[in-house]
């Protein structure tokens, strides 16, 4: 599949394989850890994770690299309804997490957008649950092109699912590899090569997978540039995602890309 083949071509420009490097990427532990709420957004996660329950998203923060690891979260159709319509984006640490974070002063002057991985236009439901979205532990060090171009039209595709099904879930996230483009700020924040997003929806009583894959870069391509399955989503980063569902259901959900938009399967 050209798609696939493009990434295992922006892949094979980095030197060592996707999911085994830059030192310090794998979470360490820490007192403010908590477990994985048993929910299907929620990929598998290592005992040492610092998890972090927000009221509208679960994140998985690495206090080496200062971005998280993942972020999980379910949307629903009655959450797309705006009740809370504040214009601002005052970004901060979160005040209850223990442990180093990455500040506004690390973003200051970067050259890198604060880019969110669970949106803030998800996140209107309620004020609290807006401003949670504005916590470094959601953020990570963006292109521009790609946080204002592709990924947010990505962004608005799910909300246009969520609308359409009622509800699904969403996991995503930032890849590193070579960590080609360095860090950022006195703190030091990682900037990830690519960013990745896998939807579950739920369909006729089962359910259906989708799944893509950024390079962290200013390229603009239809969103089935970016279109593989979960399998081999999961390939690549090395994650288990959906591990929620029962083996079988989630072998058959994996192993094929969904279309959400034609409900069919590729």
């Amino acid at each position: 599949m050209h798609y696939l083949l493009a990434f295992c071509l922006f892949l094979s420009t980095l030197s060592i394989p996707l999911f085994s490097t830059c030192s310090g990427a794998v979470p360490d532990g820490g007192q403010d850890s908590v477990s994985v709420p048993d929910r299907l957004e929620c990929p598998a996660h290592a005992t040492d994770e610092h998890i972090v329950e927000y009221s509208g998203f679960v994140v998985s923060y690495n206090h080496h690299t200062l971005v998280p690891n993942w972020v999980a979260y379910e949307l629903t159709a009655d959450e797309l309804q705006v009740r809370y319509n504040s214009k601002s984006s005052n970004f901060s640490r979160d005040p209850q997490l223990k442990g180093p974070q990455a500040s506004r002063e690390d973003y200051s002057c970067s050259g890198w957008d604060k880019g969110h991985m669970a949106p803030k236009a998800d996140m209107r439901w309620s004020e609290r649950s807006y401003w949670e979205s504005h916590y470094f532990t959601n953020i990570c060090p963006q292109n521009h092109q790609l946080n204002g171009g592709d990924w947010n039209r990505l962004e608005q595709a799910v909300r246009r699912w969520a609308k359409h099904y009622g509800r699904v879930w969403v996991v995503c996230g930032p890849v590193f590899d070579s960590c080609r483009y360095g860090t950022i700020g006195p703190a030091q924040v990682h900037i990830p090569d690519a960013f990745f997003k896998a939807v579950l929806f739920p369909v006729e009583g089962g359910y259906g997978a989708v799944a893509y894959l950024m390079p962290n870069g200013g390229t603009h391509h239809p969103l089935s540039h970016y279109l593989l399955t979960v399998d081999q989503l999961e390939q690549l980063t090395g994650k288990d995602l959906f591990p929620a569902l029962d083996d079988p259901t989630e072998a058959a959900v994996e192993s094929v890309t969904f279309n959400p938009d034609q409900k069919s399967y590729r």
